[in-house]
């Protein structure tokens, strides 16, 4: 991590960015969900009361997946208001792209082309936050994350539940020895990603921010409306996400340690999460490590595994084997 935030603090430097304070130019791939305009808002306008400093969005590859309707119905209307509003340049490859910006965030909803749309960002040395989820496939994922590693080019991808404030505080509050954790919130499924990639994410997520890594085996129950997934961590402790389908499902974590039960205080938005992408675009330094979101890939693919088995324990050391992990 120390390397990538060397030669990235180097290139910074020698193009004067950091002497001059200029903002960074930023290119974004994928303009088939909502959060290319959220993102570019809260970059781009200044008189946000959210406002983000540090760098704007002056260019974007439109991308999309014909065969996603929630990609192909929208990818026009997002791509037409990104350049009416906020004047963003919309380039036909993503090679062009890197050649007009510092740093990228690709934002394709759909996970599947995110190994072979981050392969020129990498290869152009371009540090690239990659939004969830971080590809269609806990190999995919593992493939991008061993590229980035291989060309000495930070990149990081995190949920924005991960910087709610409420999650947050919890992280931080005295709770004693934790010994375990709930994560409950919406799981819609989407039949070209496995069944938590597409939204179960962000619950998963957010059950990580709270134990962090040493998960050693899942199991999963499933039902049409519901699924509860549990993780048992090497140090003893016990993680479930419970994801609900076709019901009122707020995102909240509760915490439980041998001094205190806490639960999540509610609320949260995209602000804090993009405050630590530019963070990590002028250091370098990525603030979830590799080691940390392979992991969750491997957590909610080894979901998937016991729910074939019937709901057997499944190794997260023999997920990530079976996936392409060293």
């Amino acid at each position: 991590m120390k390397r990538f935030s060397m030669n990235w603090m180097t290139g910074l430097l020698a193009s004067g960015l950091l002497a001059q304070g200029a903002e960074l130019r930023i290119g974004m791939i994928g303009l088939d969900t909502s959060h290319a305009i959220a993102f570019t808002k809260l970059l781009n306008d200044a008189n946000d009361r959210n406002h983000v400093p540090g760098g704007r969005v002056v260019a974007a590859f439109k991308g999309g997946s014909p065969d996603l309707e929630s990609s192909w119905s929208r990818v026009d209307g997002y791509t037409r208001q990104l350049q009416e509003q906020y004047g963003v340049k919309i380039l036909d490859s993503i090679e062009a792209l890197c050649a007009e910006v510092d740093v990228v965030m690709l934002e394709s909803v759909d996970g599947r082309p995110h190994l072979e749309q981050v392969k020129p960002v990498l290869r152009a040395r371009k540090p690239v936050f990659i939004d969830k989820p971080v590809a269609g496939s806990l190999r995919d994922a593992i493939a991008i994350y061993r590229l980035a590693s291989e060309l000495g080019v930070p990149c990081f991808s995190s949920s924005s539940l991960r910087y709610y404030p409420g999650l947050v505080e919890l992280k931080q509050a005295n709770v004693g020895d934790v010994r375990g954790a709930v994560s409950t919130g919406p799981c819609a499924l989407e039949p070209h990603h496995p069944d938590l990639f597409w939204y179960g994410v962000h619950a998963a997520e957010a059950l990580y921010t709270a134990l962090g890594t040493g998960c050693e085996s899942v199991v999963r129950t499933a039902t049409p409306n519901t699924d509860v997934v549990t993780g048992r961590w090497a140090d003893g402790k016990v993680g479930t996400m419970i994801g609900i389908r076709n019901a009122s499902a707020p995102y909240r974590v509760t915490l439980f340690g041998t001094k205190a039960v806490l639960d999540q205080k509610p609320g949260g938005g995209y602000a804090p999460l993009i405050r630590e992408v530019m963070k990590f675009f002028q250091s370098g330094v990525a603030p979830v490590s590799p080691e940390e979101t392979i992991e969750l890939f491997a957590f909610m693919e080894a979901a998937d595994e016991s729910k074939r088995q019937g709901g057997r324990p499944v190794r997260i050391a023999d997920v990530l084997k079976q996936h392409g992990a060293d």
